[in-house]
């Protein structure tokens, strides 16, 4: 007999499939949950299991602690129901009619931009139609059946083309491949979209982006997609990189500043070169915010880029600046180790 699972405080009920997650078993009949890289690594699915028993499945102990799981959290990417379930999780608008699909796609251009990242567009099929939400990934799957997962820069409004950032890590084999080897005209295959990092449109509250390295990517499309639809919110982003030469698409960012008087940018270096004769800020960027904001209780936060960024953020944050929890959204990357982890 199928299991049964109740989501609260929505109250909806789904049936869940033999070997299921609760995540796969949520998104194939329509309820949103959040998520982003499915393989237990990022934390975004994490939810709390009301009553009943679970599988917890391989989880990295970064993204669940024992603390978490002795208070009832889970990951919902992994976890696998073994009686009928209560679970809490926000649930998503938004995303119930987008359709995660299939398709081959042709490398159009590659821009190697900076010393270690690449900017990657693809054509899409102009026979189909790929629908997504700025801020959302696709998955490129490969010969051998393994995937990496990549998140979108460009906006809905810019035809067929998407647009990715690649960073060229010591030993991403796909990384090295795009750098090293990929040609234009090249056919890949990608599944998408995914994820539910994008911006929430049912609030006006002003919004904080942090952006770490080319976590930039995702946070670009949201903001030219905002400012494209005329969005009056006041939008300040924060984008943490080494040195002058990571800050690949500054010019782009700052002429968002000199076009539109709600939107602030403000890049930070952690470890300037001398070269640089940087004389801007410095040390970590979600130290920057909380320089700068002694209050977030009124602000969305919207933060994207390496787990030990996005977690200090989110700690901080809620915890000495009075930022709601439901308004911290996320998208952590994580290395590509494993078939689904971000590369």
């Amino acid at each position: 007999m199928p299991l049964h699972v109740t989501i609260q405080p929505a109250g909806h009920t789904f049936e869940l499939q033999d070997n299921e997650t609760l995540l796969e078993g949520a998104l194939r009949q329509g309820f949103g949950l959040p998520y982003g890289c499915r393989s237990g690594a990022c934390g975004t699915c994490k939810g709390r299991i009301v009553s009943g028993e679970v599988d917890l499945g391989d989880y990295q102990s970064n993204a669940l602690s024992d603390e978490e799981i002795s208070s009832g959290k889970a990951l919902f990417c992994l976890a696998k129901a073994k009686t009928d379930l209560v679970i809490e999780a926000r649930m998503i608008s938004g995303v119930k009619d987008i359709a995660v699909r299939k398709l081959p796609v042709r490398v159009e251009s590659i821009d190697r931009i900076s010393h270690d990242v690449a900017i990657l567009r693809l054509k899409l099929p102009a026979t189909e139609k790929f629908n997504f939400l700025p801020g959302q990934y696709i998955d490129f799957i490969m010969q051998d059946g393994k995937r990496r997962s990549f998140s979108m820069a460009s906006t809905p409004g810019e035809g067929n083309l998407v647009e990715l950032h690649i960073r060229h890590y010591p030993g991403g084999n796909f990384s090295k491949y795009v750098f090293e080897e990929l040609k234009p005209k090249t056919i890949l295959r990608i599944e998408g979209p995914l994820g539910t990092f994008f911006l929430r449109q049912d609030s006006d509250k002003p919004i904080v982006f942090m952006a770490g390295g080319t976590g930039f990517a995702p946070i670009k499309g949201i903001i030219e997609h905002a400012l494209a639809q005329g969005s009056l919110r006041q939008m300040v982003l924060y984008w943490g990189v080494r040195s002058l030469q990571d800050l690949y698409m500054a010019k782009e960012a700052g002429n968002w500043q000199a076009n539109y008087s709600n939107f602030t940018f403000i890049p930070v270096l952690s470890e300037p070169l001398a070269d640089d004769h940087w004389q801007g800020r410095t040390g970590l960027v979600h130290e920057a915010i909380l320089a700068d904001f002694a209050d977030l209780s009124g602000y969305q936060v919207y933060a994207c880029g390496a787990p030990v960024m996005v977690d200090a953020g989110k700690r901080s944050f809620i915890s000495s600046r009075g930022l709601p929890e439901e308004e911290f959204y996320s998208d952590p990357f994580t290395i590509a180790v494993d078939p689904n982890k971000k590369a």
